[in-house]
């Protein structure tokens, strides 16, 4: 199971790899970890 799950994650990352999603998902992540980061910061 743990093969297929990660065939499948490699084969969408490649598939989405021409278009701009990626570097959107990534714009997306590093967003949500500086809110993470600012959140901990005011404890």
């Amino acid at each position: 199971m743990k093969t297929i799950t990660t065939a499948a994650l490699i084969a969408t990352f490649l598939l989405l790899g021409g278009c701009n999603t990626i570097r959107g998902a990534g714009q997306d992540l590093q967003k949500a970890g500086q809110s993470i980061e600012e959140a901990a910061k005011k404890k």
